[in-house]
């Protein structure tokens, strides 16, 4: 255990339950390195299927798709038509999204304060097993 922390219970379905299951199925994709990328970008506003594109580097425009159509799916975005020509969809989330943009956020925030550390430690251990 962790200094300072005190221990806790975390109840967990039979892993033979439909429970279970869609348990599971649901921390596969908010875990998704994808979802969490798209749901802290939309944390402050909507965005166009473009402008996501271009902030989440190296995503492709079928994975990009797939996955914000997953997160509509699950009611954590919603996706609005708006009647221009060419047709205007902006992504945003939805009540529901928002909780989980609480929960990724602190995460997010965690891995830019410690981006220097962390590539520091990658590039000692990677010279270490180049020898």
């Amino acid at each position: 255990m962790l200094p300072g922390h005190t221990e806790m219970t975390v109840q967990i379905p039979d892993h033979a339950s439909e429970d279970c299951r869609t348990l599971s199925s649901i921390l596969a994709i908010v875990g998704d390195k994808w979802t969490v990328l798209i749901v802290v970008l939309l944390g402050d506003g909507p965005k166009r299927f473009n402008e996501i594109k271009r902030m989440v580097g190296g995503i492709s425009q079928r994975m990009l798709t797939f996955t914000l159509r997953g997160l509509e799916r699950d009611g954590l975005v919603t996706r609005t038509v708006y009647p221009t020509t060419p047709p205007r969809v902006e992504y945003e989330l939805t009540e529901l999204g928002g909780t989980l943009w609480k929960a990724v956020e602190p995460l997010s925030s965690w891995a830019r304060n410690h981006l220097d550390e962390i590539v520091a430690s990658r590039d000692t251990f990677d010279e270490k097993s180049d020898l």
